[in-house]
């Protein structure tokens, strides 16, 4: 039962007063930059170079004092969502952001308007520095920016062409006919959440008549759903077309400053490591001691989950343990963080579930939710939450307004590094022969559902633009018989690739933001590669963990994973994730 907000220690509660010290504060500074959130008095004016810079910067003063008031009510909010007053000063600051961000609307169209030459001279001018990659990259998308006239079209069709995704998600949430089913003689509904639960149920009948059930649910409205996907698919084909650009791949990965050779990197390194993938599975069978393993058994745990029961206290110090590698200023920055309010650390009523870490520029450090549980994945969420947080003090620490945000390519990399590192410490320290084989079956998964799963959704996303872009018809036969085929490759021939499966793309929310779902893979490839050099090597690797971390959003995200050693334009990194895999596999069978 959660308890009650006066009922937890001061010291595992966030400090909110470092941001703001009073409701006076709050209102005072939302009250200055009210006045201030207004820069369309520039429009026109920016093809003059010292009224650009002028403008950037006050722009950056802006959107740091409104990402601080905007991050404030959103952590108040998330303490107790029964508070009314949070949510209020939420939609205050909100309708500012609005206002602020329509102001705006002139920038963008306006630089990449200006000569090439003359952009070229003021990114190369020092006085520029803080916005020289910004700049680069809007040079950069120069030749995709159309006539003024035709982008305020586009612009109109902007609530158009982001229908499907809104049309998936009223099917996927409000729509889907969620089927009851019979379980332990009781009538179950089968909802989003409780699937993934019955999905790991002792019971096999349960797992069977749940998969089932759910599935059918997609079935039944199979035909609207591949309509809205197949529109999905043609809406970025037409907009990669308008735009000039060689293909939907390349228009979504510009965006993210990422070559398209990254993304057939990681589907040819990945179907050269799927012969481990088939091990994995026959493992896994071999552990349920099953004959026939079905596509409901993939989530059912092969170890019985071992629970430490320590207390948050406990825990902490062991994941201080397991991160000692990454050194003592890394160690230090953590006990800051216990320290020193960073760490909301209990389950408390109205407060919001689950766990993250957030961070602006202008707050003096990140804040860190939890709901800690004395559970394995807890402390394994302390480690993961706390990469997060150091990787944005660090930039936050070392970079200008302009260049401190990191790009989602890289924003799991330094989480998933702590998450490496604890799960090597603890098979390390461990005498318990029957926790090492949880432990290895828990990274096992990780990297099943993370790189694997997650790459194959990734090579069926290429299939289907690219078929369309070569003028073949998509049909809802067309994109099952290839979702079909892509299963039976990536999990082999060690288990059933039921009828239903076929139909799993049906229910994948982050296929209607194309070309989403690579990173997931790319970003634990990058982690696991970082975590085996700094067990390896020491020192050196820490440091150029650290330039990594403090390096923000300076460059694209894959100049930046070279600064810790990970080069994802070769196949070193990959090579690398696989031997983990690889030795983990190895590890678990010896158990």
């Amino acid at each position: 039962m959660a308890k009650n907000r006066n009922e937890v220690s001061e010291n595992l509660k966030w400090r909110l007063t470092d941001i703001f010290k009073d409701g006076e504060e709050f209102e005072n500074l939302l009250a200055d930059v009210t006045k201030r959130a207004d820069l369309s008095h520039y429009e026109g004016k920016l093809s003059d170079k010292k009224v650009l810079l002028k403008c950037l910067k006050e722009m950056d003063s802006i959107d740091a004092d409104l990402e601080k008031l905007d991050v404030y009510a959103y952590m108040k909010k998330d303490l107790d969502a029964r508070d009314s007053s949070s949510t209020a000063l939420l939609t205050r600051v909100e309708n500012v952001l609005i206002q602020y961000s329509s102001s705006l609307a002139f920038m963008t169209p306006e630089i990449t308007a200006l000569p090439e030459e003359e952009l070229k001279a003021i990114i190369a001018d020092p006085e520029f520095s803080d916005y020289d990659y910004m700049l680069k990259n809007l040079l950069k998308s120069k030749k995709h920016v159309l006539s003024k006239e035709s982008e305020n079209i586009l612009a109109m069709g902007g609530q158009v062409f982001g229908g499907f995704h809104d049309i998936f998600g009223m099917i996927d949430n409000a729509d889907l006919p969620f089927p009851t089913i019979e379980v332990r003689g009781e009538k179950v509904k089968v909802t989003h959440g409780v699937y993934g639960l019955m999905l790991q149920d002792k019971d096999r009948s349960v797992r069977e008549k749940a998969f089932k059930a759910y599935y059918n649910a997609y079935i039944s409205l199979i035909n609207t759903i591949s309509a809205t996907y197949i529109g999905n698919v043609n809406k970025d084909v037409f907009l990669a077309r308008v735009r000039k650009y060689g293909s939907c791949l390349e228009k979504a990965l510009e965006t993210e400053d990422v070559s398209p050779d990254v993304y057939e990197n990681l589907l040819e390194s990945v179907n050269e490591g799927l012969p481990l993938m088939h091990r994995y599975i026959n493992d896994r069978k071999k552990a349920l001691g099953l004959d026939e393993m079905h596509m409901w058994d993939i989530y059912t745990p092969i170890v019985e989950n071992q629970d430490l029961q320590l207390p948050y206290e406990e825990a902490f110090k062991l994941v201080k343990k397991g991160l000692a590698p990454l050194g003592e200023d890394y160690g230090n920055l953590l006990q800051t963080a216990h320290d020193n309010g960073w760490i909301d650390v209990e389950e408390t009523e109205g407060k919001r579930s689950g766990a993250y870490s957030i961070s602006v520029y202008a707050m003096p450090h990140p804040y860190v939710l939890l709901n800690y549980q004395p559970t394995v994945h807890d402390i394994f969420t302390i480690a993961h939450e706390l990469g997060h947080s150091i990787h944005s003090y660090k930039s936050e620490a070392t970079q200008p307004k302009a260049k401190a945000d990191y790009k989602i390519f890289v924003a799991e990399v330094a989480s998933t590094v702590n998450e490496v590192l604890l799960l090597k410490y603890l098979l390390k320290t461990s005498e318990d022969k029957q926790f090492k084989k949880y432990l290895c079956s828990y990274y096992m998964d990780m990297i099943r559902t993370t790189l694997f799963r997650q790459t194959m959704f990734a090579e069926f996303e290429y299939v289907a633009h690219d078929s369309c872009e070569k003028g073949i018809p998509l049909t809802k036969d067309f994109l099952n018989g290839k979702y079909l085929e892509l299963n039976k490759k990536y999990y082999g021939d060690g288990i059933v690739s039921d009828d239903e499966i076929a139909y799993e793309w049906a229910r994948i929310p982050h296929f209607y933001n194309s070309f989403y779902v690579y990173k997931y893979a790319t970003g634990i490839i990058s982690a696991i590669s970082i975590a085996e050099r700094i067990y390896k090597e020491g020192e050196k690797a820490v440091r150029d963990y650290f330039k990594f971390l403090s390096s923000g959003g300076s460059d694209s995200p894959v100049e930046l994973l070279k600064l810790a050693g990970v080069d994802l334009t070769k196949k070193d990194a990959f090579k690398a994730a696989m031997k983990s895999f690889e030795d983990t596999l190895a590890e678990y069978e010896s158990l």
